[in-house]
Parts: structure tokens; C-alpha cells; sequence
């Protein structure tokens, strides 16, 4: 008998990694019955053909958003005041007081947090959310369809979706077992735990012992190393174009040597343009002592902002857009779609440029898994002014001290010494890749080419 596996998407962000790589076709052949639990609107049947339930009512709890809020900045205080660490609270957002309304609920969700900004207080602040979502038409909802089909195990392929909550409450008061899968490498000291599984999956080491620091009702025996499907595809060859066939594709000039710019949010980077620009500039200059370059700029894919567009424009000469192929389903962040079809586009990127360049992007570990090195910028803009964020904060962040060292990338910290960074790369005489390996096996585990598997066989072990 076929053991029965709920692929729970609570939304789009996990699809990458579970529904676009060989995810499925490894459990199938490993002997599982998959039916995917979709909450998103991304049809999994009419797209790829999958065995889907669809989960057609969303309804949460009117206070769960005050309530969400209010459990991470008091998760945020006790980590702050646990670890005597000033970085905690540069991760909340600011409130927002426009209209009534959401004075109402910054007023509300501020009220909460000075209540229960203490270990147990946390405890108390997830249990009052439980209640409120066991309260929701969804909980019945999610409960009527595990009563129907009654699955062995449900995998929930994101940690930080307050869609999933009730969904897994569910499973849980009918002792179907729960897992979830810890989506990101910086995710744990952020605070964007949202829900409480039987058990957790993470990348590395480093994730584990982060899960277990800063979760101390979560077990020892509840957390499991598999890795990351995310980086799979980079070592599928069959992704792989030829130079001239990829230069073909996208219109790019042969001989041209090319450098990728990923771009970033905006929240992450507010004057990343300016960036851009920075490189164009460089590019320019070298072209003019004798160098032939060009930029593949790679927008962030849920960047909607036009603020490029003049730099691109000033610079249509060297600057080649390539979007990445996703679909926007909707109207939020997280409906905003990779395809699989990017998954090739993305390795030949990595494949065909000299290296990247970017604002503290983890695509320092797409790249290096084509031994390509990446500048990471760390210097102010001019433009920089108050209520704009500084880009400086971002590696100050808890994820980047897992940094064997500041060699992991190759760091511009002054404007000026840009252009002879990137000579020097090009010339070999400068690369982060050796050091970089290091980190990339620190951050996503010893064995990124078997996350898939290793997964599936985790999950059989937990449900023998």
C-alpha cells in the first residue's frame, strides 16, 4: 500500500522548489502517492498535470494579521534581550498609521507586544493564534478534506505562510503528521517561524542549530537536514546551452564577454539602480581602454518598480535586460510565479557570464555553483537620505555571519574602486569561489545535488 503525501502549498513561494524540479518524479518512483494541497492560485492540474486538491476557502481570522505582527516583534524583543543583540530589532517593519484603521491595528498589535515580549509570552501569543484560526471556515474546511482522503503525512513546503496555519492545525487534531520545510537561509533569526509542525526540515547544519537556538519548544529530535531542491537544477547538464546558442537566443554579442547584474527589491535595496548605473560606468571606462563587456541585467522578479528603466535607457549599449520567466497569477508578492522554463534561463546566466554582481543577493550561490564570483556593493549612494534604507544593514544581518570570511565575496566598499575589482576578476586575479564553496556548503549542506531524495527518505522514516 502506497503511502499517501500531502504537498501543501500555502502559497506560490515554494513551487520552485517542490513543483518545478524532479521533486515528484523522485517520490513517485520512491513508492508515494502525491497529491498536491494547493492553496495558491497557480493550477497544478491544468499546468503541469499534477494530482491536486485545491483548497478553494481562505478565510483566516480579521485578527490574525494584528496578531502575526505582534508574535514576531515579540519574538524579535526576546531575541534581542536573550542574545544582547542590537540586530533583532532592525528586522521590523515600521507601523502604519494611515487612516483609522490601521491606526487601529498598529495600536492593537503595540499593545500586544508589550504584553507578551518574553518566552512565554511568545508561547501564549502562538497559542492564542491557533485559537483564533481553529475558529476559521477554513480550519472545518481543511479538516472535511484530511477526513476525506486521509493522507499519512502532510508536507508543508514553507515555514513562514500564515495561510497554512489553520490547514495544519488540522492535521494535527486528527494525528496526521506534520512537517515543514524551512524555506530560506535567512528566515530563522527573523523571526518567520509562523507555524508549529510535528517536524522541520532545514538546508544545513547551521539551520538546525539556528531552529533549536531560537525555538527552544521545538526538540532536538524534531529537526532534519535534507537540504535544498533550490540548487538542484544547477547541476543538471542537460539544462545547459551552448554559448552560441544562448547568445543566439537572447540577442547578446558573441564577442562580448558579459557580467550579470541581479537586481534586488526594493525593500532590500532602495537606490540599487544607481548600482546599475555604477557598473555601466565601469563597463564604459574599460570598454574605452580596450576590454569588450556588456551587462546582462536580471531584474528582481517581484521588483514591479520602473526605476531602472532611465539607467537601462542611458545604457542600452552595454546593458542587456533578460527577465527571469516568471507569471504573475496576482496581484501580491507572493503570487508573482517562477516558471520552469527559468530554471534553465537562470543556469544559463550563471553559465555564460564572467560573474555577478549584486546587494547581498544569495545568488552568490547560483553563481558559485558554476565557480563564478560575485561583488557584493557595500558602499553608500549620494542619493542616500532620510527614511531611505541604507544597504549597509543588510550584512550586519544574522545569515551573513555564517561567513567563513569576507573573502566568501568579493566586497566593494568604495565606489572608486569598482572598475579595477572588476579587471581584476576578469584578469583572474581576484576570485571569491574557493572561499565561497566553503560557505555555500555551510549555508546549504554537504549534499546540494540530493535534497530531493533525501527529503523522501526522511519523510518514510518519519512515517515508519
Amino acid at each position: 500500500m502506497k503511502k499517501k503525501i500531502f504537498v501543501f502549498f500555502p502559497d506560490g513561494v515554494g513551487l520552485r522548489n517542490f513543483a518545478f524540479t524532479d521533486f515528484k518524479n523522485i517520490g513517485e518512483n520512491m513508492g508515494f502517492d502525491i497529491t498536491y494541497w494547493n492553496n495558491t492560485i497557480f493550477s497544478l492540474k491544468d499546468n503541469l498535470g499534477f494530482n491536486e486538491l485545491k483548497i478553494e476557502d481562505h478565510s483566516a481570522h480579521p485578527l490574525l494579521p494584528i496578531y502575526s505582527r505582534a508574535r514576531k516583534r515579540a519574538e524579535l524583543n526576546v531575541f534581542r534581550n536573550k542574545f544582547n543583540d542590537t540586530v533583532y530589532p532592525t528586522y521590523k517593519f515600521p507601523f502604519n498609521y494611515n487612516g483609522l484603521k490601521n491606526i487601529f491595528k498598529s495600536l492593537y498589535a503595540k499593545w500586544l507586544i508589550g504584553i507578551y515580549s518574553t518566552e512565554k509570552g511568545v508561547v501564549k501569543l502562538r497559542a492564542k493564534i491557533n485559537t483564533l484560526e481553529r475558529s476559521t471556515s477554513k480550519y472545518k474546511y481543511c479538516k472535511a478534506q484530511l477526513e476525506a482522503h486521509k493522507p499519512d503525512l502532510v508536507f508543508c513546503t514553507t515555514q513562514r505562510a500564515t495561510q497554512s496555519i489553520s490547514a495544519l492545525l488540522a492535521a494535527q487534531d486528527l494525528g496526521i503528521p506534520t512537517v515543514a520545510f524551512v524555506y530560506s537561509w535567512d528566515n530563522v533569526p527573523k523571526a518567520m517561524q509562523v507555524v508549529e509542525t510535528d517536524y522541520y526540515f532545514v538546508w544545513s547544519d547551521l539551520m538546525k542549530r539556528e531552529v533549536l537556538k531560537y525555538y527552544p519548544f521545538v526538540k532536538e529530535n524534531q529537526v532534519f537536514v535534507t537540504g535544498t531542491p533550490q540548487f538542484e537544477p544547477h547541476y543538471d547538464t542537460s539544462l545547459k546551452q551552448t554559448r552560441e546558442a544562448f547568445f543566439d537566443e537572447y540577442n547578446l554579442d558573441i564577442a562580448k564577454r558579459y557580467i550579470c547584474y541581479s537586481g534586488d527589491d526594493e525593500t532590500t535595496s532602495p537606490l540599487d539602480q544607481y548600482y546599475l548605473e555604477d557598473l555601466a560606468n565601469a563597463v564604459r571606462s574599460l570598454n574605452e581602454k580596450g576590454e569588450n563587456l556588456g551587462i546582462i541585467y536580471r531584474k528582481c522578479p517581484v521588483d514591479f518598480t520602473t526605476r531602472y528603466e532611465a539607467v537601462i535607457e542611458a545604457n542600452k549599449d552595454i546593458i542587456k535586460v533578460i527577465d527571469p520567466i516568471w507569471k504573475q497569477v496576482g496581484s501580491q508578492w507572493n503570487q508573482v510565479l517562477p516558471t520552469p522554463e527559468d530554471f534553465k534561463l537562470l543556469y544559463n546566466v550563471c553559465e555564460h557570464s564572467e560573474f555577478v554582481t549584486n546587494v547581498c543577493s544569495s545568488t552568490v550561490f547560483d553563481f558559485v555553483a558554476h565557480n563564478k564570483p560575485c561583488i557584493y556593493y557595500n558602499y553608500e549612494q549620494p542619493q542616500l537620505k532620510k527614511g531611505i534604507r541604507d544597504i549597509g544593514q543588510n550584512y550586519k544581518y544574522v545569515h551573513f555571519r555564517s561567513m567563513p570570511s569576507q573573502e566568501a565575496a568579493v566586497f566593494c566598499t568604495d565606489k572608486k574602486d569598482l572598475q579595477d575589482l572588476v579587471k581584476q576578476i576578469l584578469d583572474k586575479q581576484v576570485s571569491n569561489v574557493e572561499v565561497c564553496k566553503v560557505w555555500y556548503e555551510i549555508v546549504v549542506g554537504t549534499n546540494p545535488t540530493k535534497a530531493s531524495e533525501t527529503i523522501w527518505q526522511t519523510i518514510n522514516s518519519i512515517i515508519k
